[in-house]
């Protein structure tokens, strides 16, 4: 007859770890979108328009996720 075990000894650890490395690169992420948005909102209309952008993609240009 096979005995059932059960572990009592687990540690939430990874668990929290798993959180906070989430947590950390969700601040990562917002971190490069703000820096970018701040550098493409200080060119000019004419510099936008010469790296084929204009004032409207900023927001969508900051906040892509690396495709």
């Amino acid at each position: 007859m096979a005995m059932a075990t059960f572990a009592t000894n687990r540690t939430t650890v990874g668990m929290s770890a798993g959180f906070f490395v989430s947590l950390i690169g969700a601040f990562a992420a917002w971190n490069d979108a703000r820096i970018t948005r701040n550098a493409l909102s200080k060119l000019s209309a004419r510099e936008l328009d010469d790296i084929g952008l204009c004032i409207g993609d900023i927001d969508m240009i900051a906040t892509r996720t690396g495709r």
